[in-house]
């Protein structure tokens, strides 16, 4: 069963963390839809934080997951978050099994295929060799070789923790996400669709989403609509969570 940290009481929430991210990512932003009147469920998807790890790694799979956890929390129907690779485990979920999803927002991804594009992330992260038992300090010194964006670096080094007195491993499972990082941008199949209401949010300096997917995304979701936060990138909703909680919250109320 998915690692969840769960806030508040009422009407089911459900968030999704994007690739590398957990949980914890959301701590801040679900404690404020908690008081909002709903009951937030932050998950761990498998293969990160501190959920389970697999070999099996793709959107059906996770897809499933969330179902069997829903099941499990006796959740019957909900509002569902993703983020990033979250927005498209939601999104197969939503067009698999519409019955469980009452409204669905995605934040800054969209419906087609996306190129790998995680290598140099991937690369810095498999030169940290912990049979070397590094310190923290030395860990981001490794990082620096590779990923120069300071607030990148510290959202990957979220998931560094003592497996055991003296020695750091990352939470995540590493080996399997080099493997399978294709997996990561497959594309929704055309008969997959979802006519619910569904609210797009994307980074006004994101290229994730762009106008010509627009017609794209709606022939997914009928209902969308889409909503800009300028000045942002991809990780929206750490940059400006003021705005992204202000617009999430108008939808969902």
């Amino acid at each position: 069963m998915l690692y969840s940290k769960i806030e508040g009481e009422g009407k089911p929430l459900v968030i999704l963390h994007g690739f590398l991210g957990m949980s914890d990512n959301w701590k801040t932003l679900g404690t404020q839809f908690a008081e909002l009147g709903f009951e937030t469920h932050m998950l761990d998807l498998r293969n990160h934080g501190r959920s389970f790890h697999s070999e099996d790694f793709n959107y059906e799979v996770m897809a499933n997951d969330v179902l069997d956890y829903c099941k499990d929390k006796n959740i019957s129907s909900a509002v569902f978050l993703g983020h990033s690779m979250g927005g498209k485990v939601v999104m197969n979920l939503a067009t698999t099994h519409p019955e469980l999803v009452e409204k669905l927002i995605v934040a800054d991804i969209g419906t087609r295929y996306y190129k790998p594009h995680h290598q140099e992330i991937l690369e810095g992260l498999n030169a940290v060799d912990f049979s070397q038992q590094p310190s923290r300090n030395e860990v981001e010194d490794i990082l620096k070789n590779y990923i120069p964006d300071f607030g990148t670096r510290q959202f990957l080094m979220k998931s560094l923790y003592w497996e055991t007195p003296g020695q750091l491993a990352f939470r995540f499972n590493l080996k399997v996400f080099t493997a399978k990082v294709e997996e990561i941008g497959k594309a929704l199949e055309a008969h997959q669709k979802f006519d619910k209401p569904t609210l797009f949010i994307k980074g006004g300096l994101s290229r994730y989403i762009l106008e010509e997917d627009f017609e794209s995304i709606r022939n997914h979701f009928p209902m969308a609509i889409f909503q800009t936060i300028p000045n942002v990138g991809h990780w929206l909703h750490a940059e400006n969570p003021k705005a992204f909680f202000e617009i999430v919250s108008e939808f969902i109320r």
